[in-house]
């Protein structure tokens, strides 16, 4: 018997049993498929009901593969079949890969990837109506964002079997986490699905860290099996837990939970490693830092939370930035959820994001009071179990609440640039920056090319006038302001440094929050270097003639 498919069009195949199975959940079913370059991929295949089993494969070479089951159900072991794949177009964006010094993302062309998350932790619940669900999608697209965060059914701010976590088919286990229900995860895929058409990349956490206690390893390394099965063949960013090593909200013995739930992941997070096998990312979504809570050889990625308290939340993000980037892609990716608590409004959103970036983060993640959570009107999410309500906002609201806009539109500013270049130059302004204080200003650059810096406090003109410095020294750069409110670049100005190689930043436009660009002018100083070099050469025809003719 054989199959057919097309080159990187998503592929779907069952293998079927003519009798029932008593738990099917006993029963593992790998399929090893061998491509014509002979790659070999080992893909768990997923339970379906009905003693069906379901094997995804999303394949980029084409020919003849051969296809071998390998169960430990004799029924289901030892099936061969050949693949023949043809030549087709794409279907998904491939996935994502690190960048050679790795410090940032890229994806299958090697272009740098620029990590934009919105934060959709309970979309797979009911709460979200597809209608809605699709309008939130088409919002943050045409805004800029790339990827979507949401986690696989078992959600935070809850307890086990809450009604608030189901989808129309249920939950995603059964009483007692005694098997995985398929019915779920097939209302699961219709998000899932429209997610990956409209070209978001997906990070995909498999559960809250407290499921851990309450599941067990074993029932988690399941968990884990079932959601690679299902998913791994798209461009998927696994994220092995959210809070990984914190304990349920009403432990009674919180340090003992921790060290625990720190000994747990490792274990699920090395069985994740050995079973995936398309290559995708892994990272963790921790409480201050991935690097914190798992060992590093285990992740890809280090995701960074810095709590939801305004200012103090961006200091304590530039100081989580500076102790712990540089090994591995590092992320901002929790950080003053618009809308929660206190000065976390638009504003603020376009600190969190400057600040993060301009300090080393490679991307940024992007939360809303209400979306999180899914509040709707008249129907809030209300209360986790420790009696906290995090706000009673509505999805229907904080939809278009404008800092999302805003740092959409900010990343599409920095993709104009070399942005995945860009190391943080505090030290390159003149006074220079305190750096207790969360709201001065904020410097990157590259060499002695470019310098972006956000200021944040208004700048008047009796106030200090600040002064680059570290530039080519006499030479031409183009200096400009970029309105991060309005999206405005203000007329363009040449400006050439001293002999010290600095130069100074004229006023700001108005007194508000504002982007400043130092770019060097290749215009301008080429003209410049092609000007002197005629003088040099009339100076050299000067002297020759006169030796000449003396």
């Amino acid at each position: 018997m054989g199959l057919r498919g097309e080159y990187a069009t998503l592929l779907e195949w069952d293998y079927l049993l003519d009798e029932t199975i008593d738990n099917p959940f006993t029963i593992e079913l790998t399929v090893a498929i061998t491509t014509p370059s002979q790659k070999l991929y080992k893909i768990p295949a997923f339970y379906r009901g009905d003693s069906r089993w379901s094997v995804r494969f999303l394949p980029n070479e084409i020919g003849l593969h051969k296809v071998v089951t390998i169960s430990n159900l004799d029924l289901l072991n030892g099936k061969t079949e050949t693949l023949e794949v043809t030549v087709s177009s794409k279907a998904y964006p491939r996935e994502l890969r690190l960048s050679k010094n790795k410090r940032y993302l890229i994806d299958e062309d090697e272009k740098p990837f620029f990590w934009l998350s919105d934060t959709w932790w309970m979309v797979l619940s009911s709460r979200l109506d597809f209608e809605t669900f699709k309008e939130l999608a088409r919002k943050r697209k045409e805004q800029g964002f790339s990827v979507i965060q949401l986690v696989a059914g078992l959600f935070p701010d809850m307890d086990s079997f809450d009604e608030r976590g189901a989808n129309s088919k249920g939950f995603p286990w059964s009483d007692g986490y005694a098997s995985i229900n398929p019915n779920y995860f097939d209302e699961a895929d219709k998000k899932i699905l429209y997610l990956l058409e409209e070209g978001f990349t997906l990070c995909i956490l498999g559960s809250w860290g407290y499921y851990l206690k309450k599941m067990g390893v074993e029932k988690m390394q399941q968990h884990w099996r079932y959601i690679i099965a299902r998913w791994g063949a798209y461009p998927i960013v696994w994220c092995l837990a959210g809070e990984a090593t914190m304990p349920y909200y009403l432990s009674s013995s919180r340090e003992k939970e921790e060290r625990e739930l720190q000994e747990g992941w490792q274990k699920v997070a090395k069985y994740i490693r050995k079973i995936e096998p398309f290559g995708n990312l892994l990272t963790l979504h921790p409480m201050q830092s991935s690097l914190f809570e798992i060992d590093a050889s285990l992740i890809d990625i280090n995701l960074l939370q810095a709590s939801h308290n305004g200012y103090e939340s961006v200091a304590k993000g530039v100081e989580l930035l500076s102790r712990t980037r540089g090994k591995i892609p590092t992320i901002m990716d929790e950080i003053n959820y618009e809308g929660i608590l206190r000065n976390t409004h638009d504003q603020v959103q376009r600190l969190s994001f400057w600040a993060s970036l301009l300090s080393g983060s490679c991307g940024f993640g992007y939360g809303a009071n209400g979306i999180w959570q899914v509040n709707r009107v008249g129907a809030p999410f209300g209360a986790s179990p420790s009696g906290a309500n995090w706000g009673n906002t509505p999805l229907e609201r904080a939809i278009n609440f404008e800092g999302a806009k805003q740092i959409g539109e900010a990343k599409k500013f920095l993709e104009q640039f070399a942005w995945q270049e860009l190391e943080p130059m505090q030290e390159s302004i003149e006074p220079k920056v305190p750096k207790s204080d969360p709201r001065a200003p904020y410097v990157a650059g590259i060499g002695k090319e470019l310098r972006i810096a956000y200021f944040y406090n208004p700048i008047a003109p009796w106030d200090i006038r600040y002064i680059f410095s570290s530039l080519e020294p006499n030479s031409t750069y183009e200096c400009y302001f970029w309105d991060p409110q309005n999206f405005i670049s203000y007329p363009k100005a040449y400006d050439v440094t001293n002999s010290e190689g600095k130069l100074q930043m004229p006023l700001p436009p108005s007194l508000d929050d504002w982007v400043f660009i130092v770019t060097k002018s290749t215009t301008y100083n080429l003209k410049k270097e092609a000007n002197a070099k005629r003088i040099w050469l009339h100076e050299i025809k000067q002297k020759l003639k006169s030796l000449l003719f003396s």
